[in-house]
Formats: structure tokens, C-alpha cells, sequence
């Protein structure tokens, strides 16, 4: 009774450790076994009460749980879809975003870029727009018609004079000017030729003399008009011999003025000179009517070189060159100290973009932003070669591509940030 107890116990022992080994071999995960799941509660009791007997065969192979592999993918499908985080690739704007940013593009093409040639240079007149005003003849200031900073027009009265020089000379015009009628109310045939030739030239003497002192053909009509000897005072009015701004007017009123004395300075300064001082080597390369530019605290202006000097400066051994500049909007003065870069003659070709079209990348890179679909920009890495101005000479795209030539800085901030929202939402 004893031996078959034992042979029964001995039985269920294998039937249990057999049930165990199917489960081991349930299902495969990822090319590994994996227990297989115990759908009742009954088999984990079970379960509990053979766990000294499994102790004895820790050696069989169960299968790798692999629930860590599930959260590792888990993991992972999360992190994909954190990449929506990163900086984006692209930027798209609507036509209200864009003008509201000012954001301009431009169609690159190849072009000529020179070499930079940089000058310290000063803001001088133009001296072929300006015109000084001397009174020709000693006299003294009686009033002031315009003043310092004033816009003036040619023919327009600057000062008023008065010379006892001009007095003696008005005075003889208009005797002059009745000897003159006179003889020829008497007519030929009671004047004689001599007397009326004589009569004449004096009166072209007197009128030459009152002009070259001063008063203009206006004037000495409208003194003669008056024909009145009692009129010859003295006064006359020096005019603006041009359109321009009054640039100096160093004198007061009552003051005694000797002939020659700048009285006035007019410059027309809608087109100024910048005066640059470069080195023979370096004006070698440079030649009449080369593009240039001017950094006026930070802002580009566009001029062209005029004027070539072609003797050195005695204490400075350099030589000048004068740049035209516009200057509608009076946006720089005589005086100003500013900087020069001229282009010169070795040019090379290439695609020239705007300087404020490249930035600096995250990582350092030169790039740009091309316009890849209406409204849509993307960055792209170029290569600087050279830099004139307010130009850049690259490489890196081809003739044709449209970029952001203004409003750069904004793509690349709004790339960073995903997106753009004109109401701040």
C-alpha cells in the first residue's frame, strides 16, 4: 500500500512539472520565449503550491520575460513623436505675415563683384554745387535777408549793402542815363556825332561799373526807372547765384565788410562728396566712376567715385578720392567722419546677394533662405567669398533661386519658434 502511495505521488509530481514546461513554450515575443499568461486563478494557486518543488529543478529554461522590451517601444514610439520639439526644417508665411514682417525676396543671377578697397573717409560740399557770396567792392552790412540753414533759390536777395563806392557809381549812371536821352530828344541834326558817341559810351561805362560792383540788371533798371540822381543811396542787394542751403553766413549786422569777404556759403547738398584717403598701392586699383559705399553708423549709402586726386598730401603721403553720394533726405553732413569701402578693378563672377540676406546658423554656418514654394522658406548653408559693401559675393545656390533679400532675421527667428501668429495667440 505504502509503495503504490509513493509510485501515485511520484506521478503527479511529473504531471505538474509537465504542465509548467507547456507553459514555458506558450508563444514567442520578439524572437524570445515568453511564459505563457495564466488566464485563472485556480492555476496560480496551483502555481503557489508547487514553488518548493521548482526550487529543486531551477535549471529548466522558462523563457525572457520581455515587458521591458515592450517599454523600451513604448519609450521610443514616444520620443519619435517628440521630434515634433526640434527645430523646424522650414517656415511658411501668408502675404499678411510677410508684409507685416517686411520680408522681401529677390531672383539671384551672376554678376561682377571687385575687390574692397576701405578708406577712412569725411563728408565734404560738393564743390561743384556750392558758391560763395563777396560783396566786390568795400561796403557794410545794413541788413540780413536769410539765415544760417535756410533754403534758398538763384536770383533770391541775401543781404543788403551799402558802399559810397556804389553811390558814386549810381549816381553817374543815372547822370549818364540823362545825358543820353537828352541827345537823342535833340536828335542828329542838332547833336553832333561826337557828342552823341560820347554820350553813349558814357553811359555804358556808368552801367558797367554799377553792375561790376555788384547790382544786378534787375536792380539797375529799376534805378533808372526812377530816374531821380537823389536815389543813388548806395544800397544794393547781394542774390544767391544758385538753389541750394545757406551752409555759413559768419558776419553781423553794421559790420564793414572788405572786398572778397565770404559773406554767404550755398551748396546744393542733394548730392554731397566723401572725401577717402588711400594709399598709392591701394588707389592703383581704383578707378573713376568704381562703385562705392558708405557706412554712416551703420547704414549703407551708395555712391560712385568722381574724382581721382593725382598729387599726394604733403603730411599724410595719401591721395584723395571724391565719392558722389545722394542725399535727398539730408541724411548726411559736411564734417561727418564715416567709412569707405570701394569696389576695385580685379573683379571676379559670382552670385551677389545682400549682406542682410546671410546669417550666422546655430551651429556657426553662413546661410540664407531660399523661397522652396510660395510663402515657404527654407535655410540654406553658403560658402562667403567676398564682402563690398553692403554686398556679398557666394557660393553655394544657383542663378535663379529666390531668396529672402529683407526680413531674414524674422524667417530665422519664426523657424526656431515653429510658427508665426500675427494676433500673438
Amino acid at each position: 500500500m505504502n509503495k503504490k502511495i509513493t509510485i501515485l505521488l511520484f506521478c503527479g509530481l511529473l504531471l505538474s512539472l509537465s504542465g509548467w514546461t507547456v507553459a514555458g513554450e506558450g508563444h514567442e515575443h520578439n524572437g524570445k520565449q515568453e511564459p505563457a499568461r495564466q488566464e485563472h486563478s485556480g492555476e496560480q494557486d496551483h502555481d503557489h503550491a508547487n514553488e518548493e518543488a521548482l526550487d529543486d529543478f531551477s535549471d529548466i529554461d522558462f523563457g525572457e520575460e520581455t515587458h521591458d522590451d515592450h517599454g523600451e517601444e513604448g519609450h521610443g514610439d514616444h520620443g519619435d513623436h517628440g521630434d515634433h520639439g526640434e527645430e523646424a526644417t522650414d517656415a511658411e508665411l501668408n502675404e499678411t505675415q510677410r508684409r507685416m514682417a517686411g520680408i522681401e525676396t529677390l531672383v539671384v543671377k551672376r554678376q561682377l563683384l571687385g575687390e574692397a578697397v576701405t578708406a577712412p573717409g569725411e563728408v565734404v560740399l560738393n564743390a561743384y554745387r556750392t558758391t560763395k557770396v563777396t560783396p566786390r567792392i568795400p561796403a557794410q552790412v545794413m541788413k540780413r535777408l536769410v539765415r544760417l540753414g535756410d533754403h534758398v533759390k538763384k536770383g533770391e536777395p541775401l543781404v543788403m549793402l551799402s558802399s559810397v563806392e556804389m553811390a558814386e557809381a549810381q549816381g553817374a549812371l543815372l547822370e549818364a542815363d540823362i545825358e543820353l536821352n537828352r541827345v537823342k530828344k535833340l536828335g542828329r541834326k542838332v547833336v553832333s556825332e561826337r557828342r552823341f558817341t560820347s554820350a553813349q559810351i558814357a553811359y555804358q561805362q556808368a552801367y558797367a561799373k554799377v553792375r561790376a560792383y555788384g547790382m544786378t540788371n534787375l536792380q539797375t533798371r529799376r534805378l533808372l526807372k526812377q530816374g531821380d540822381a537823389t536815389k543813388a543811396t548806395g544800397e544794393f542787394a547781394l542774390l544767391s547765384f544758385q538753389d541750394g542751403t545757406v551752409i555759413s553766413d559768419d558776419f553781423i549786422v553794421g559790420e564793414l565788410i572788405e572786398p572778397g569777404t565770404v559773406l554767404f556759403e550755398i551748396s546744393d547738398e542733394s548730392l554731397l562728396w566723401v572725401e577717402a584717403r588711400l594709399t598709392p598701392e591701394a588707389a592703383a586699383n581704383i578707378t573713376v566712376g568704381a562703385a562705392a559705399k558708405i557706412d554712416v553708423a551703420g547704414e549703407w549709402l551708395t555712391g560712385k567715385v568722381a574724382q581721382a586726386s593725382h598729387k599726394l598730401d604733403a603730411v599724410t603721403r595719401t591721395l584723395a578720392m571724391h565719392i558722389e553720394v545722394a542725399n535727398p533726405d539730408d541724411r548726411i553732413h559736411p564734417g561727418e567722419f564715416v567709412s569707405v569701402v570701394i569696389e576695385g578693378k580685379r573683379k571676379q563672377s559670382g552670385i551677389i546677394v545682400p549682406v542682410e540676406a546671410v546669417l550666422r546658423s546655430a551651429d556657426g554656418d553662413w546661410q540664407l533662405f531660399v523661397e522652396s514654394a510660395p510663402g515657404r522658406f527654407e535655410p540654406k548653408e553658403i560658402e562667403v567669398l567676398r564682402t563690398v559693401g553692403d554686398r556679398m559675393l557666394i557660393q553655394g545656390i544657383e542663378e535663379g533661386t529666390t531668396i529672402v533679400s529683407k526680413g531674414a532675421f524674422f524667417v530665422q527667428s519664426e523657424m526656431a519658434k515653429g510658427g508665426f501668429d500675427p494676433h500673438n495667440h
